[in-house]
């Protein structure tokens, strides 16, 4: 049995490609009807200090808020 809709992939971090911040790492959350993923406005030293923020609660909020605000 095939599902008629594909999945979104997980929020997830990424270094940034901003090179006014380079070397950091930023928090991309894929939205359903958005062709580039949602860039939280945040930036981290590091890919772990990163992927722990989405983990966190403070992380689990935000992404929520984008995720409902964004796929009205």
């Amino acid at each position: 049995m095939k599902k008629s809709k594909k999945s979104l992939p997980a929020p997830f971090a990424a270094l940034t490609r901003d090179v006014r911040v380079a070397g950091t790492y930023e928090v991309l959350v894929p939205v359903e009807g958005r062709v580039r993923p949602y860039r939280i406005p945040q930036q981290f030293a590091t890919r772990e200090s990163a992927e722990s923020w989405i983990h966190s609660a403070e992380g689990k909020d935000a992404i929520s808020e984008i995720v409902q605000g964004e796929g009205k």
